[in-house]
Parts: structure tokens; C-alpha cells; sequence
């Protein structure tokens, strides 16, 4: 039965302002490191290193067996049959889905960009556009008619109840860091948890691979991101900490924390040298720092800089992806820029 239209617009809330626009949601902690103040997620300390979670979540059902069902951090969910139309609520969904060679019908985008990722062109196909990851369009979604949406408990807790009454819902924690988790939940609820573990095999293979090719001497890497009022190092707990881990990259100390990430000032940019500078901006550069701090002495002073050995990644991938396609183009970035 469909929701009224009131209902709907009633719920529709945006969601609170501590979820971190961008690659992983988090409210800012001041229980800082010495390096700034650290963008860690509430409740992040139940996850171990290298997202690895102990949650649970997941699904006893064998293959093909329907109805199944799957526990998600909302509680038991069931699937009465495999899903066709699918509403995904975050940029790591959406790799999920296309991984699996599913095409949504519906997707949230970013605030940065609400277009699909040119690295998901062709996989994703041309799914309708369902509001943002932080206000999400909820009448949109019930016109959509789906029979499965996946997000995470993180993002949209407060539009759960409503998601749920549209169709099946199914949310991991939090997006992020806990990706390889994430995309094995989204498999067991389209019934594709083989081709899944497959594919991280593979992508587990290859960095163990890369992270041999080059050798014991590996350069220590500074992930420096520009944001709309903010720059920041991403740390451990973010995508690329655990694709830079699962290849044996060092980090500089005060991005090897437990953390997403910490936060400079333009002053403090001297604090984001390495061997190894990945610099990516989130949304348009000219609403960033970007231009002040790499036109200022003290960048240009970076050893990393002063070699040439500062490249810009796409954001889209290295922090906005958070799905196995998303992580084995940044190996492939790596590969190119360490061991060309």
C-alpha cells in the first residue's frame, strides 16, 4: 500500500550535519592526536583494523534459496524473492551493485557530484536520481517501485522506518572503511555472495601482488584531501587506508591512527609531507583551499612536492567509491605511480 505523499514529506529529513559530506560519514571527535583534530565516526572503536567488522551481518541461506532471511544493522530483514528493481543510497552501494552486474534504478549521489562516476559508466546503467546521500528524496523512491534498497544504518537511521514500509530494507553500519563487509552484505541480498568473495579474492591478490612488486623499501604515502572548509589526511579508517595497508604501504605517523582522518589548517599543510602525496578534492576545487594552499611557499617547500612526486587522484574513486571497483582502480593508480 502506497504511503501518503504527507507522510512521506513529513519524514523526509535531512540528515544531521556530523555525517561528513563525501566519502564516510562520521561526527568530528575532539579527543584529538597531536596531529589535528581527528573525523572519526561515533562508535567506530567496535571495528577492528582494515575493515574488518565483527558484526555478524549477513545471511545464512544458501544460494538461490528464497525467501532469505538477512540480518543488517537494523535487525533481521526478509527477501521474499531476488531482487529486480534496486535503490542504492550511497556511492558505495552503487559499486556494490555494479560489481554484481546489477543495475539500480534508483540512486542518492553525493553532494559533490549528483552525476554517475565515469568509472561506473557502462556498469551501472541509467538509474533515476533518488535526492542525495544526506536529503534523501523518499516520494522518489516510493515511485520507483523498488523490491530492495540498500544503505547504511550511518547515513539514514531516521528514514529507516519509512524506507522499511517502501520495500525491504538492507543497511550496514556505516559506509567507509568497512567496504569488503558492506559488499558482501549487499551479495547475500541479491543472492550473489560467490561472485562477490571472488571478486575481493582477486582484489586481495592483486594488492598482496603489488605490495611485492615493489619491493621492502616502499615510500610512505600522504593521502591529502580538500573539502569545502576543511583539508584533511585520511588516516587507517577510510577506503584508501585499507587498500594502502592491504598493499604494505607506510604511512606517515600522524596518518597511521585509527582514525578517518585529521583535519590541518593551511598553516599546518607542512604536516601532510611524505615520500608520496595523493592529493584529491571533493566537488569543485575553486569551493576548496586548494588553490591558496598549492600557490603558498610552504607546499612548494614539501619534499614530496619539490620532487614531483605530488599527483592528483580522482575523488571519485580514491574517497567517494567505497566498493571493490572503486579499490581496484586505485591499485591500478598505485601501480602506475610506485612502480612505473
Amino acid at each position: 500500500m502506497p504511503i501518503p505523499r504527507r507522510r512521506i514529506a513529513a519524514v523526509a529529513v535531512t540528515l544531521s550535519a556530523a555525517l561528513l559530506t563525501g566519502a564516510c560519514g562520521s561526527s568530528d571527535s575532539s579527543d584529538g592526536n597531536k596531529g589535528g583534530k581527528p573525523a572519526v565516526a561515533a562508535g567506530g572503536k567496535e571495528f577492528g583494523n582494515a575493515g574488518q567488522v565483527t558484526t555478524g551481518l549477513g545471511t545464512d541461506a544458501a544460494p538461490g534459496q528464497y525467501p532469505r532471511t538477512i540480518r543488517t544493522a537494523m535487525g533481521d530483514v526478509v527477501l521474499k524473492a531476488q531482487p529486480k528493481r534496486v535503490v542504492v543510497l550511497d556511492t558505495g552501494e552503487l559499486d556494490n551493485v555494479a560489481a554484481l552486474g546489477v543495475q539500480p534504478v534508483g540512486v542518492a549521489f553525493t553532494d559533490g557530484s549528483q552525476e554517475l562516476p565515469a568509472y561506473l559508466e557502462g556498469k551501472a546503467g541509467k538509474p533515476a536520481k533518488v535526492g542525495t546521500i544526506n536529503s534523501l528524496n523518499l516520494e522518489a523512491i516510493e515511485n520507483l517501485k523498488p523490491d530492495l534498497i540498500l544503505g547504511s544504518k550511518l547515513r539514514a537511521e531516521q528514514q529507516y522506518a519509512t524506507l522499511a514500509k517502501i520495500a525491504p530494507t538492507v543497511f550496514s553500519v556505516r559506509p567507509g572503511y568497512t567496504w569488503k563487509e558492506n559488499f558482501l552484505l549487499n551479495a547475500a541480498a541479491l543472492d550473489k555472495t560467490a561472485e562477490a568473495k571472488q571478486q575481493l579474492d582477486a582484489y586481495q591478490a592483486r594488492a598482496k601482488a603489488l605490495g611485492e612488486k615493489l619491493g621492502p623499501n616502499k615510500p610512505t604515502i600522504s593521502m591529502v584531501r580538500f573539502m569545502p572548509g576543511k583539508i584533511r589526511l585520511y588516516a587507517n579508517k577510510s577506503l584508501i587506508g585499507t587498500v594502502l595497508q592491504d598493499v604494505g604501504l607506510p604511512r606517515p605517523a600522524n596518518q597511521n591512527i585509527d582514525d578517518l582522518a585529521v583535519e590541518l589548517s593551511e598553516e599546518r599543510i607542512t604536516e601532510a609531507d611524505a615520500d608520496r602525496i595523493f592529493v584529491g578534492t571533493y566537488g569543485p576545487a575553486d569551493k576548496t583551499a586548494q588553490g591558496r594552499v598549492t600557490d603558498n611557499p610552504l607546499w612548494k617547500k614539501l619534499g614530496a612536492v619539490e620532487k614531483g612526486k605530488a599527483v592528483t587522484v580522482p575523488d571519485e574513486t580514491w574517497y567517494l567509491g567505497l566498493g571493490v571497483v572503486a579499490a581496484n582502480s586505485i591499485l591500478g593508480d598505485l601501480e602506475k605511480n610506485l612502480a612505473g
